[in-house]
């Protein structure tokens, strides 16, 4: 399983807004938040970064963990905060 660290806003809870996230390697800057929702137990966003790509996080707020999917390639990672 790959691993996924996410830097994020967190005003009142945890995980309000994510700003970066390190990947395989490489630390991935978001300028653009496309869409944010809740779903049971978890937060999820769609989120542009600086290199043109498109990426889902989502938050486990039960499991402590984030999770990752590169839309462009649809492949599903998992990871720490």
């Amino acid at each position: 399983m790959e691993e996924v660290k996410v830097s994020c806003y967190s005003g009142q809870t945890y995980a309000e807004r994510p700003k970066s996230f390190t990947w395989r390697g490489g630390v991935y800057e978001i300028i653009e938040m496309e869409k944010a929702w809740r779903e049971p137990g978890r937060r999820c966003f769609r989120v542009g970064t600086s290199d043109n790509k498109v990426f889902q996080l989502c938050y486990n707020e039960v499991q402590h963990q984030w999770s990752l999917i590169e839309l462009a390639g649809g492949r599903n990672v998992k990871g720490n905060s």
